[in-house]
């Protein structure tokens, strides 16, 4: 592996970082493969966020909105993923908090229904098992859940 300089590197991560959103846990990763000492990647780190290549927050924002809008993922699997790029789930959970709830139950019952749809069940409990499933899987809550899957005995799953 060819040896690469601190400088170098700041420059790479730099122009990696102006293309997309990226958190200090992708450019730390990203730098020690590289080979870098730990007190090089913390350098570097600390200049990206002061230049304002790195943002947490922004990150988060992003990352929220991408994977809700486009990979409709819920609140949970999105904190998951969130906390594996080592994002506080304070910061998190305060972004996530921000997503419209109309829109939140619009995206989850668009889900269901489309599961509905391919879904193989000798009966409505064994149907909505599996969509109650199927909808944990994507990482909604189960308070959402039950009001987006029409149970035929609303009475057993009350809140």
């Amino acid at each position: 592996m060819k040896f690469i300089t601190e400088e170098e590197a700041l420059y790479k991560v730099a122009a990696y970082c102006s293309t997309a959103e990226h958190c200090k846990a992708e450019v730390s990763e990203k730098l020690l493969k590289w080979g870098l000492s730990y007190e090089a990647i913390d350098r570097i780190l600390d200049h990206l966020v002061t230049e304002k290549y790195i943002n947490e927050e922004r990150y988060c924002k992003a990352y929220i909105n991408d994977k809700f809008r486009f990979a409709k993922w819920g609140k949970v699997k999105i904190a998951q993923g969130l906390y594996m790029k080592k994002i506080p789930s304070d910061v998190a959970w305060r972004y996530l908090n921000e997503i419209d709830q109309d829109d939140y139950l619009t995206v989850l019952r668009g889900l269901i229904a489309g599961k509905r749809k391919s879904v193989q069940a000798d009966d409505d409990y064994q149907l909505n098992g599996k969509l109650v499933r199927f909808a944990l899987s994507r990482g909604f809550e189960m308070k959402d859940i039950k009001h987006c899957v029409r149970f035929s005995d609303e009475e057993a799953y009350a809140d």
